[in-house]
């Protein structure tokens, strides 16, 4: 049976290391089978709202640095850069499957805000009503230390929350959560069920992947936690190949599931 009930809404989120080549730049092959296959669910009947983190890293590699900002300012500045041509990529390739596009950017306080929190509700509902494809990012041109929530898998947690959604798909550049580093240590094990976010699941958490993102497994674990609490449940999942989201819908068990607290939709 597939965790993905019939017209499901869903939220996906895919991280800048499964977004971009190891150059920094936009891997337009991968993005446009992500498109391709989220387009065809929404064929389907499901709502799709996508977080996508990668607007820094185009940014980057839009000027040709070659290397991640060293400062605040210049991080805002290549951030407010890259969004553009990141949603310009992804509204061409959604247009060419039949969907619009709706730009949602997002900063802590319109969460901690109660009357912005309802306005941002709002919004998604009629981006959805209206069928769009709502594709969120944190305002990083703008966001300070207060108002950042610390990352897009954080950030994808809170729009699961506001959406009520049925499911959050983390698509990252790994299989899963381990219990252990499977990058140092080759006998480790993919947990393929969390029932409990306790110490021990924490305690399996690295650090960050790559100079290319922000977030870690910490990060993923503690999205997983925002989310079960709420009754949702949470996926992480290999996003290498987008179509493992096809496995997904077809029932198969795959990468790390994080059952919810409350009882599922």
């Amino acid at each position: 049976m597939s965790i993905l009930e019939n017209k499901a809404r869903i939220v996906v989120k895919i991280g800048s290391n499964t977004l971009t080549h190891a150059s920094g730049k936009l891997d337009l092959r991968r993005m446009e089978l992500l498109v391709r296959i989220l387009s065809d669910f929404k064929n389907y009947g499901h709502e799709v709202i996508l977080v996508s983190s990668g607007a820094v890293a185009a940014g980057i590699a839009r000027l040709g640095l070659g290397r991640r900002p060293e400062t605040t300012e210049e991080k805002q500045a290549l951030a407010a850069i890259g969004q553009a041509e990141l949603m310009q990529v992804y509204e061409k390739f959604f247009a060419t499957y039949g969907h619009t596009v709706g730009q949602m950017l997002m900063t802590k306080d319109i969460i901690d805000n109660e009357i912005r929190r309802t306005h941002a509700e709002n919004t998604f509902r009629e981006l959805l009503k209206l069928g769009c494809v709502p594709i969120v990012n944190e305002n990083d041109p703008i966001s300070t230390e207060e108002l950042k929530f610390g990352g897009n898998d954080t950030l994808s947690a809170y729009v699961a929350l506001v959406c009520g959604a049925d499911i959050l798909i983390n698509l990252s550049d790994i299989d899963g959560l381990y219990d252990c580093d499977p990058r140092k240590n080759p006998d480790a094990k993919l947990i393929d069920r969390v029932d409990e976010i306790n110490d021990t699941v924490i305690s399996y958490a690295g650090g960050a992947g790559s100079d290319r993102g922000t977030g870690g497994m910490i990060t993923k674990i503690k999205a997983a936690q925002i989310v079960t609490e709420a009754g949702i449940p949470m996926l992480i999942v290999n996003g290498k190949n987008p179509e493992v989201l096809y496995r997904i819908s077809d029932g198969e068990h795959i990468g790390t599931y994080f059952a919810p607290m409350k009882k599922e939709k």
